[in-house]
């Protein structure tokens, strides 16, 4: 008897772009691991009067009022594999609520009408950085809903099958942002469309408008730094000298062991090098840049390694030492990871804005204009300094 009527469509600008990526800036860790999580939010669909009003019209009755309840509370249960920074596959249970209506008619009687929908779902979903742990991420899956009909009549109105159901799968989309709090909690907020059939008949469309926490599983584990054994101590053997003649010894001048001080290298790679531009996830030219650089240090007795990141002034204080900090800790963790360095001799520290390269007089302006970007460039970097020995 009832029908959910197309809404105006989700805006889903960002989705055929998300689907032809084939590659973004990834650090090691952005991929292949499981998550787990659960949606909370409200549901809404559309009651198609016109079509219930004909219906009883048909029957010789005429539609006097209608009431209509087109809302309910929605929630999802969710997990996923995370197959690489930009795509992962989800599977999950979904409860969309319930919705229904009460019409009186004339001659007197009530027809009331509910439909129950929940269902499982599998999404290929897709995630695009956009400044520090924002991100845009859209889906597309299919859906396999179970709807579930209650009518009931009374007076003039009689219905000859109170309860209808049906199982059908169909498809959904859905597209919103996602917030990385930290490498194991993450916040979205998403507006979801399911295709329904309503199990009398018809095909409409039930929006789903949620907010949900996600808990990835084993993101932060990085490869354990490879042991570099000691040389093995080996006595000599001894030395038998043969007995001399005595002989007055002339006196002789003890002299000092040199000692010589720590080495200390340090070398500068540019922001743009490493990351994309108000980014902290290492690209993959960056991460060959790191490779070189971890090669180099073969053989070197190193005692600290410190890792620094700087920015330009663009932009607030805050957010720089922020954006600085993330980086040098994204360098670190790659060259712990990959480079095998011992993670207790690498600090990462953020400068932020406080020591440029540049001049005030030979970048003017505040506004993040093209040629400013450009001339702020040598501040954007990341330097590593070496204290060690060959």
């Amino acid at each position: 008897m009832n029908n959910m009527k197309a809404l105006r469509g989700i805006g889903l600008a960002g989705l055929g772009t998300l689907m032809t990526i084939a590659a973004a800036p990834t650090m090691a860790q952005e991929g292949g691991y499981f998550y787990g999580g659960a949606s909370l939010g409200q549901s809404r669909a559309k009651i198609d009067e016109e079509r219930i009003t004909t219906t009883l019209l048909g029957a010789g009755l005429t539609t006097t009022s209608m009431t209509r309840d087109e809302h309910d509370t929605a929630y999802k249960l969710f997990g996923g594999y995370q197959l690489n920074r930009n795509f992962a596959i989800e599977g999950g249970y979904f409860n969309l609520g319930k919705f229904g209506f009460s019409s009186t008619t004339v001659p007197t009687g009530t027809l009331n009408g509910q439909i129950k929908l929940q269902g499982l779902n599998l999404d290929l979903v897709g995630t695009v950085p956009l400044t520090g742990g924002l991100s845009a991420i859209g889906r597309v899956g299919a859906q396999y809903a179970n709807a579930r009909d209650t009518f009931s009549g009374s007076g003039a109105v009689s219905v000859l099958n109170p309860s209808p159901s049906k199982r059908a799968a169909n498809y959904k989309f859905g597209a919103g942002l996602q917030y990385e709090i930290s490498p194991t909690f993450v916040v979205r907020a998403e507006a979801e469309r399911y295709r329904i059939n309503d199990a009398v008949g018809n095909h409409g469309d039930v929006n789903l408008f949620s907010v949900s926490l996600v808990i990835p599983f084993g993101r932060t584990a990085a490869a354990a730094p490879r042991a570099v054994a000691a040389p093995a101590y080996v006595e000599p053997d001894p030395v038998v000298v043969a007995p001399q003649p005595v002989v007055a010894a002339a006196p002789v001048a003890l002299v000092a062991p040199v000692v010589t001080a720590p080495e200390r290298r340090r070398v500068s790679f540019s922001a743009e090098s490493l990351f994309a531009f108000d980014q902290s996830i290492v690209k993959p030219e960056g991460r060959l840049a790191l490779d070189r650089f971890s090669k180099e240090l073969a053989g070197t007795q190193y005692e600290a390694i410190t890792v620094e990141g700087h920015t330009d002034r663009l932009g607030s204080k805050a957010y720089n030492q922020k954006l600085s900090l993330k980086r040098a800790e994204s360098v670190k963790a790659y060259l712990v990871s990959s480079g095998g360095l011992v993670p207790q001799k690498v600090s990462a520290i953020g400068k932020g804005e406080l020591t440029p390269l540049t001049k005030p007089a030979d970048c003017k302006g505040t506004k993040p204009t093209a040629k400013l970007i450009s001339c702020l460039q040598p501040d954007r970097r990341v330097e590593v300094e070496v204290t060690g020995t060959r």
